[in-house]
């Protein structure tokens, strides 16, 4: 099955998903304007992406399992897919939150939700709802499973770890107050790696691990140890194609200069500068206006900052196959898992 195939298969469990979620308020005996208000909040919410996480869980499932998507029984499929949709009502949960807090004005090409007519503070509340479905779906679909304690535990541990890392990036990166010396390749670190590797890597994988019935201990160590530093590669690509990367290339315009982003690329321009280099960072880091940005993106070209990006993107990823070569697979873990990962990552420009 090919991959935009894969991708509508995939789509289409999503109104039997929307369709459980409205028979339980209904069983709640809920007003039709509350379920009219969530049912419009999960379609606005969470289909709109590009799935990656909740695709990824059934590649995983399927490598692990040996067989195609289309071999899976409908009833099988049907599960691993809600796994799938549980990570993207997680990531939606994230985004409404995230959104509010930075005060965006646009997610995938539309109004971001908050700022959709009516709605304002009330996506708060919406936020919470979409958590709360995963969980409502988990219950009805993986109680009877032996691994169901499992799923919630590694649900309740990421959410948390993601909030972490929220935390440390709102907190280092004030929009309001530019003081760089906040700024460290540490912090930068723990926050790419507790906001969205953890969530965004390990999740899926560990998620059809549990369903596939390969989760011993040391076989989700093994694809922690790889795919947390492949996530935080991954952000660091991300920091370098907003900067270095144009509109057509990544589909957006890059703003991490102009919103005071604690991005790699200025935490390795700080290793760098000299005192007038550093003044002019001080003076136009986190500046909204294009002279501002244009400075310093200047300043991070001179510094060779692409050099020394190609330099570190060798070294993780050579690193990072070494690492999947020694994989054991004794126990059922497939080093294909990983090197599919990697292979999606590496030298992306999008």
């Amino acid at each position: 099955m090919d991959k935009q195939a894969a991708k509508d298969k995939f789509i289409g469990e999503f109104d039997a998903l929307v369709d459980e979620l409205k028979q339980i308020l209904h069983h709640y005996k809920m007003p039709q304007e509350a379920v009219d208000w969530f049912t419009k909040n999960l379609y606005y919410n969470a289909p709109g992406g590009k799935l990656n996480r909740g695709l990824s869980v059934i590649d995983t499932y399927c490598i692990l399992k040996n067989v195609k998507i289309e071999e899976l029984s409908d009833a099988e499929y049907k599960k691993v897919a809600i796994l799938g949709w549980a990570i993207e009502l997680l990531q939606a949960y994230f985004l409404v939150a995230d959104d509010m807090m930075d005060q965006s004005k646009t997610r995938r090409g539309q109004p971001c939700w908050y700022l959709k007519p009516g709605v304002g503070n009330i996506a708060i509340n919406d936020s919470f709802m979409l958590e709360g479905a995963i969980y409502v779906l988990l219950k009805k679909h993986f109680r009877q499973d032996p691994y169901y304690v499992d799923l919630l535990d590694l649900f309740h541990e990421v959410t948390f770890q993601t909030e972490l890392g929220q935390l440390l990036d709102l907190v280092t990166a004030d929009e309001e107050h530019v003081d760089l010396d906040k700024f460290s390749l540490q912090k930068h670190s723990f926050i790419v790696i507790f906001k969205t590797a953890y969530y965004s890597f390990y999740l899926p994988v560990a998620l059809a691990m549990f369903m596939s019935g390969v989760s011993s201990q040391k076989d989700l160590e093994q694809v922690k140890n790889v795919l947390i530093p492949l996530g935080e590669y991954f952000q660091i690509q991300d920091d370098y194609l907003d900067c270095f990367g144009t509109p057509e290339q990544i589909g957006k315009i890059g703003t991490d200069i102009k919103d005071n982003k604690c991005s790699w690329v200025v935490n390795q321009a700080l290793l760098k500068v000299n005192a007038e280099q550093r003044k002019l960072l001080d003076e136009n880091y986190g500046k909204k206006d294009d002279e501002s940005e244009a400075r310093v993106k200047k300043l991070f070209h001179d510094l060779d900052i692409p050099k020394i990006y190609n330099e570190y993107e060798e070294d993780v990823v050579s690193r990072l196959r070494a690492q999947i070569e020694n994989i054991d697979e004794s126990r059922g873990l497939k080093k294909e898992v990983l090197t599919s990962f990697l292979n999606k990552v590496y030298k992306r420009s999008k």
